[in-house]
């Protein structure tokens, strides 16, 4: 038997050097400089790999799952099988059955559960599409405990992604408790609480804290497509996006600290932000910058105040620190000014980076001297009343969106944005590539303007 595996990473490695062990004759290609394993013959090309093969392996990633396929779609042989075992959605897993075109008959969709590192090539599968049972036949001689369901491409990816939910939330976790018993100098009682309540204690725990910080990428792509599917089942993804951003966050030498993320988003648009995150999140421009040139991006203190009263913004300043917005939940009312010079330099005593509120300000000009952001609705000179009610880090509503204590807020000229917390990290991905785009776009438009006669 001729097999082909495609991507020679840690689990593509890992295969070939075992259907190798098992005599099949193995030729891999990976365009990274990665090691080749023993037994295995390094292919220059796709189409090299393939060409002959009985069984075509990917393991390329998501990212390059379809085109992979397409690539070796016109050099597959008229029997051979191709299977995909990158982790990734239903829909992607269907995107790769069209890209192989009439190959697609002979396609199966193959879930990993488990760990290969641990497992090797014995590891759990699931597979579904056309070619299910033909594949499970290939890895079971590996002795691979394999569940061929049929179906269609997609509905073996379908469980592995509902698994996700669980097995990548508690790597995520695990290594968020650990780090805050580092942070709290109680590493090793905070490692022995987890240890005692996994079944493999500390070698589980190593295992899923290391695997999480090492594979935080292709776990971050896994976990966003795991929140996507919970999303389409109508099932609030709340803790699963979450546990995508603390992945996102170990893609970087080390997870970014609080102000560094702030720092982040303060160097991105507004309209970008709001364009990833597909205009969700937009505050209705009612609420505007004070004064030209303001920008500020930082973690909401909300305050649901009594229209024209500021109680509780004289409340929350003294639980105000370093990197907090105050977001004021006004009622829009114009006719009292929320804040003036005085607060806001009580608010740069304690570090506060900005407020936005739904409601009127005055000394707009004290404000602009002083440097301290501010978005409002409008202005007024008459001051407010101070006898509440008010409540502080509560859910509030400003300019049509639902602010959440500890939410990212970002505010420029256009305009103020609010990011969930658990979705900061892919939002500030998703805007760079956003700026990516445009930049690239606007240098095709300069390209155009300078070929014109």
């Amino acid at each position: 038997m001729r097999i082909a595996v495609l991507g020679l990473g840690e689990a593509g490695t890992i295969y070939a050097a075992g259907f190798a062990a098992a005599g099949a004759a193995v030729a891999g290609f990976d365009p990274a400089q990665a090691p080749t394993p023993e037994g295995v013959d390094r292919a220059a090309s796709t189409a090299e790999a393939v060409r002959g093969a009985d069984l075509v392996i990917s393991l390329v990633t998501a990212a390059h799952a379809v085109n992979a396929a397409a690539e070796a779609a016109p050099h597959l042989g008229p029997a051979a099988l191709y299977a995909d075992l990158n982790a990734a959605s239903p829909r992607l897993k269907q995107e790769v059955a069209a890209a192989l075109g009439e190959a697609a008959a002979r396609y199966a969709d193959v879930a990993v559960i488990g760990s290969v590192p641990k497992f090797g090539p014995r590891t759990a599968l699931v597979v579904s599409g056309a070619a299910a049972d033909e594949v499970a036949e290939r890895f079971r001689a590996l002795g691979a405990p394999v569940d061929a369901i049929g179906g269609v491409p997609g509905d073996a990816s379908r469980r592995k992604i509902l698994r996700t939910v669980f097995m990548k939330g508690l790597g995520a976790v695990i290594t968020e408790a650990v780090d805050a018993g580092a942070a709290a100098g109680e590493t090793e009682w905070v490692r022995a609480q987890i240890a005692a309540e996994l079944a493999g204690g500390e070698q589980a725990l190593d295992r899923l804290d290391r695997g999480t910080r090492k594979h935080a990428l292709r776990r971050a792509h896994e976990s966003e497509a795991a929140a996507d599917l919970l999303a389409s089942l109508g099932v609030a993804p709340l803790v699963t996006a979450g546990t995508a951003d603390r992945h996102r966050a170990f893609t970087r030498t080390a997870p970014r600290d609080l102000t560094a993320l702030l720092d982040a988003y303060a160097q991105v648009p507004t309209a970008a932000i709001g364009d990833a995150r597909e205009r969700l999140g937009v505050v209705h421009p009612r609420v505007r910058a004070m004064w030209p040139g303001a920008r500020v991006a930082g973690r909401a203190l909300t305050v649901l105040c009594r229209p024209g009263d500021n109680k509780g913004i004289h409340q929350a300043l003294t639980a105000a620190g370093p990197g907090d917005v105050i977001v004021v939940d006004g009622g829009g009312d114009a006719s009292r000014a929320l804040i003036g010079e005085l607060i806001a330099h009580r608010a740069v005593n304690r570090g506060v980076r900005g407020m936005v509120i739904d409601g009127a300000v005055r000394d707009v000009g004290a404000l602009r001297e002083a440097g301290f952001p501010v978005w409002a609705v409008g202005t007024s000179p008459a001051g407010p009343y101070k006898s509440g009610p008010y409540r502080v880090g509560a859910d509030v509503s400003v300019g049509g969106v639902v602010v959440h204590r500890g939410d990212i807020v970002v505010a420029d000229s256009d305009g103020v944005v609010v990011v969930p917390a658990a979705e900061a990290e892919r939002s500030l991905a998703g805007a760079r590539a956003v700026l990516d785009d445009e930049a690239a776009r606007y240098q095709a438009i300069l390209a155009e303007r300078a070929d014109r006669p």
